[in-house]
Parts: structure tokens; C-alpha cells; sequence
């Protein structure tokens, strides 16, 4: 006779599963289906001069909307984060590599989005012919690159300042170029990538509604989203449905903070680098979770043969390179013929864009957009000094006293990724009803979007800079401007040089925006060349939108190379640790 038997308490604790677990695979479920849900609807048939159904300002509409934008903004920011580590690691391993690709990252921060929405949207919508996939690839794109550029620029900083101790030992234990690039360079790059991360997040917000609702040669083409959302409701003048707006877009930067970025920001405290544990890590409740739960760890296991298969497979492909001795005559003479090549290339662009400006817009054309852009460099100029006596001691703060860190890191994280652009239309009243310039206006417009990147690598490079470090200016009893003098400000300037060129980049993106801005059929236009870009894009004026895109990144270009590449290779000979 066979006798039934129950599982016994402790067997019951044995179990694979348990709370956690029916938690995680529920709130993934619920996650998918989400995603199944918004996803669905980008791939509908769509051919132009067809119209986009028009946005409805119900604020029943806006949870649909939401996630539309926050899909957007997720896959941005995979591949921004894809772009981050190739194009960063190749500029900072190969030296004639990096004189090319830093100028032309340079370059690329420089020209707005809304000068490449004029160049990709027609390109995306024929690659995707009759589907509505090449409106959202050519949005997804938009906010690309608003995001990518701040992230390379961390993870290229990072790799251009690994400690020489970390480095000789990489290469006396014979690391393959796989396991360097996951075991030291990611690990040490991490913090600074991931507080960049986040900027660019919020950076991507900050053109969703330049990528919603396009305006491109004299043609609208408008997305379902938070961003289409505003835009409507500017033109309208509905001020209860950009109240609405706003509370939408609060929410959804809590929920992100909390399921997304909190989670991230605690693991990557492992990453420190540092003898010493600090003296508080940062907490996510989600983190611990995961955690608790069994599944993961499970899976984990289970997937381990297959990664270690993948390691063995990359190392092998990657071996760790020889150390060898460069004739120096051989290597001036391919520098000397390097550069020559590079001088011919330059040279022939130089010789092409000149036919063009003289055939088509006139030198006097040019002479106006090189004025213009003087105008646009002072404002940059003055914002950049001005977040940096502003931001920088309050990045410090938070990043060396968890205390302050736990209260006002949501605070912060909330500001940066709230987009500034959703305020723009309150500014616009204000600086109507208040008879304000917006020649001045728009350097507070410009740095509502540029000033945490500032903030941000403040944060990265004080949480950086070890606690023994910290302990030690503490014992010897260096404080105030002896403590900045010391250990502060060498600590975190290379942080702080990427995020000032990150800056730079980011308010002249946002000139595009910010020197001319609407509220209902009221316009307000600065003197400068982001102004002189939107009408020219506006218009589908092609000449003119090479010539201020050309124009913009000569400034930009000019700049870093006469300022900011002085300061990294300061940093890179001198301020790391």
C-alpha cells in the first residue's frame, strides 16, 4: 500500500523557488507584455505624404504615450551604449585611430538633431518602405545622438587613465585583450560610464519632443509620445494638458530611477577602487531582491559553461600583445606619411566646402554665420563658467557623504532627466509676460539641458577617489581650500574635464532649441547660429543648413582643440590616480 507523504519545513525552505521568485518572474511577465503591447503598434503601415493619426490630448492617452517615449529611449540607449564601448575602446588603443575619431566625435556632439533629422528621416522612412519603422528609426536615432556622445567621451577618459600599477600588472599576468577589456578596463570605467549613462538618459528626454514631432523641408511628421504630447499642447495653448504632461513624465522618471538606475548604481559600487570598503554603499530594494531570489543565481549557473566557452573563445581571438621595441626613425616616418595623407584629406574637404559656400550661399553668407556663431560661443562660454562654480562643490558633497547622497541623489537624478525643453513653454510666458530677452534667456534655456553633465561627472569623480584617500587628507588635517588644492581637485579633473566637453557639446546641441522657442503663435528668436540652423532646417534651405552645421562644428571643434585636448592630456599626465 502506498502511503502519501508531504514535504517536511526544511524541505519546503530547499525549494528552488520562493517569494522573490514569484515576484521576479511576475513583474517580468508584466514587463513583456508592456513592451509586446507599445512595440506592436510601431510596426502599422505607413507611406507618405500619408499623415500620422493626429495626438489626442486626452490625459487618458498619456500612460500608451509614455511608454511609446520610454521604448524609444531604452533602445537609444543600447545602442548608444553599444557605440560607447567599440568607439571608445578603439580611439583610446590605436594613436592614429584617435586622431581621427576624437576630432570627429568632436564634430559629431556639435551638429544638432535637428540637422540630422533633415538628412536621415527620408533616409529611414525608404529603408523601411511602407512601414511606420522608419519614423521610429529615424526618432530612435535623434535621440541617439543626443545620448552616445558624453558616454564615449567617459569610457575613452577611463581607458586613457588606468592606473600604470593595474597596467603593468595586466600585462605580467599575460591578460588577452578579452579579459583586460572585461576585468580591468569595464570595471574601472564603470562608475564614471554608468553616472553618464544616466545623463545621457536624460539627455535623450531633452530632444524626445524634437524627435516626436519632426518638422522637416516644409513637411510634418509626428509620433505617438510624451514628446508629440507637449507639442501639440504648446501649439494649442492648453496649459492643464502640459500640466498633465509634466505629472506623466514625473512618474516615469521615478519608476525608471527606482526598477532601473537605483539597481545599477548599487551594484557598480563594487567597482571602486579602493583598499577599503566605504563607508556607506548605496541601497536598491529591487538590487536586493534579485538577490534573495534563487532563480537568478540558477540561471546564472546553468548559463555558465556557455559564457565561459564565449571568454575562451574571445581570449583566443585576442591574445595579449607582445611587448616590443619601435624603431623611432621607422615610426616618425609613418607619422610623417600619416600625416601628410591626413593634410591631403583636409585639404580636399577644405577645397570642396569653399566651391560649395562660393556657388551657393556667397562669402557674405559666411562671414554672417561665423558672427553668429561668436555670439552662441559666448553663451556657452558664460554657462559653462557659470555651472561649474555652481555644480561642482555640490557634485563633491554628494559624492563624498552617503548621507547626503541617499537624500539627494533622487533629487538630482530627477532634475537632470526631467527634459528641460517640457519647461521651455512656462520660460517663453515668463520671458514675454516679464519683457526678457531671450538673447539672455536662452543661456538659462541652454543650461537647463547642459548643466549636469557637469553635476554628473562631479559625482563620478569624488565617489572615485578612494575612501583611504579621503581618511588620509582627514588625519593630516587638510580642509578647506588646502583639501581642494590636494586631494579634491586633482581626484576628480578628469571627470570633470569630460563632463565640461560634454558640457560644451551639449549647449551648443541645445542652441538649436533654446534660441528660439514658441508659445502658441508667439515666437521668440535669439541672434545666433542655433537660431540661424532651425529656420534654415524649417525652411528646407539645404545650403544654408551645410553652412551652419559646417559652421557649428568648426567652433566646436576649434574649441576643444585649442582648450579642452589640453586639459585631457593634463589629466592624462598629471590628475588621475
Amino acid at each position: 500500500m502506498l502511503r502519501r507523504t508531504f514535504p517536511s519545513p526544511e524541505a519546503l525552505r530547499r525549494l528552488p523557488f520562493g517569494l522573490a521568485d514569484v515576484a521576479l518572474i511576475l513583474g517580468t511577465l508584466v514587463l513583456l507584455g508592456l513592451i509586446a503591447r507599445v512595440g506592436a503598434d510601431t510596426l502599422i503601415s505607413f507611406v507618405p505624404p500619408d499623415v500620422v493619426p493626429s495626438v489626442s490630448l486626452d490625459p487618458v492617452n498619456l500612460p500608451y504615450y509614455a511608454g511609446r517615449s520610454t521604448l524609444r529611449m531604452f533602445i537609444a540607449l543600447f545602442f548608444s551604449t553599444l557605440f560607447t564601448l567599440i568607439y571608445g575602446y578603439i580611439a583610446s588603443k590605436n594613436r592614429r585611430a584617435e586622431q581621427v575619431l576624437i576630432p570627429l566625435l568632436d564634430i559629431l556632439q556639435s551638429v544638432p538633431v535637428l540637422g540630422f533629422l533633415s538628412i536621415t528621416v527620408t533616409g529611414f522612412i525608404a529603408l523601411f518602405p511602407g512601414s511606420l519603422l522608419g519614423l521610429e528609426a529615424a526618432s530612435i536615432f535623434a535621440i541617439f545622438t543626443s545620448q552616445v556622445w558624453n558616454m564615449t567621451f567617459s569610457f575613452y577618459q577611463s581607458l586613457r587613465t588606468v592606473p600604470p600599477e593595474l597596467d603593468e600588472a595586466a600585462r605580467l599576468y599575460r591578460l588577452s585583450g578579452w579579459q583586460r577589456f572585461t576585468k580591468l578596463e569595464v570595471p574601472l570605467a564603470m562608475i564614471g560610464l554608468l553616472w553618464n549613462a544616466m545623463m545621457s538618459f536624460g539627455g535623450g528626454w531633452f530632444f524626445v519632443a524634437a524627435s516626436e514631432a519632426i518638422s522637416v523641408l516644409n513637411r510634418d511628421y509626428t509620433l505617438p509620445g510624451l514628446g508629440s504630447y507637449v507639442a501639440a499642447a504648446i501649439a494649442k495653448e492648453d496649459l492643464p494638458a502640459l500640466g498633465w504632461a509634466l505629472l506623466t513624465i514625473a512618474v516615469v522618471i521615478l519608476l525608471v530611477d527606482q526598477l532601473f538606475w537605483r539597481p545599477l548604481i548599487a551594484w557598480s559600487d563594487k567597482f571602486r577602487l579602493e583598499t577599503s570598503a566605504a563607508a556607506q554603499a548605496p541601497e536598491s530594494w529591487l538590487l536586493d531582491l534579485i538577490k534573495t531570489a534563487r532563480l537568478p543565481s540558477l540561471m546564472a549557473q546553468g548559463l555558465t559553461p556557455v559564457g565561459e566557452a564565449i571568454n575562451r573563445l574571445l581570449s583566443s581571438l585576442t591574445p595579449p600583445r607582445p611587448i616590443q621595441n619601435v624603431d623611432e626613425n621607422e615610426q616618425v616616418l609613418s607619422d610623417r606619411l600619416y600625416n601628410f595623407v591626413l593634410l591631403v584629406l583636409i585639404g580636399a574637404l577644405l577645397i570642396t566646402g569653399l566651391h560649395f559656400i562660393l556657388t551657393t550661399v556667397g562669402l557674405a553668407e559666411v562671414i554672417k554665420a561665423f558672427l553668429l556663431g561668436l555670439l552662441t560661443l559666448v553663451r556657452v562660454s558664460v554657462l559653462l563658467v557659470i555651472t561649474t562654480v555652481i555644480w561642482t562643490p555640490i557634485g563633491v558633497a554628494i559624492g563624498f557623504n552617503p548621507k547626503l547622497a541617499r537624500l539627494l541623489q533622487p533629487v538630482v537624478q530627477f532634475l537632470a532627466s526631467f527634459p528641460a525643453n517640457f519647461i521651455f513653454p512656462f520660460a517663453t510666458l515668463f520671458f514675454i509676460r516679464a519683457n526678457i530677452s531671450i538673447d539672455f534667456g536662452s543661456i538659462l534655456l541652454m543650461s537647463l539641458g547642459a548643466q549636469w553633465y557637469i553635476l554628473f561627472n562631479s559625482i563620478a569623480g569624488a565617489m572615485s577617489i578612494p575612501t583611504d584617500l579621503r581618511e588620509m587628507a582627514k588625519n593630516v588635517g587638510l580642509h578647506g581650500w588646502k583639501l581642494w588644492q590636494k586631494l579634491i581637485i586633482p581626484g576628480i579633473f578628469s571627470s570633470w574635464v569630460t563632463g565640461g566637453i560634454t558640457a560644451s557639446g551639449g549647449a551648443w546641441n541645445a542652441s538649436i532649441v533654446s534660441e528660439i522657442v514658441s508659445w502658441g503663435q508667439t515666437t521668440l528668436t535669439a541672434t545666433g547660429l542655433g537660431a540661424y540652423i532651425a529656420q534654415a532646417t524649417e525652411a528646407g534651405d539645404w545650403p544654408r543648413i551645410t553652412l551652419g552645421i559646417g559652421m557649428m562644428s568648426l567652433y566646436v571643434v576649434g574649441f576643444n582643440r585649442l582648450f579642452w585636448r589640453r586639459l585631457y592630456h593634463l589629466a592624462e599626465t598629471k590628475y588621475h590616480l
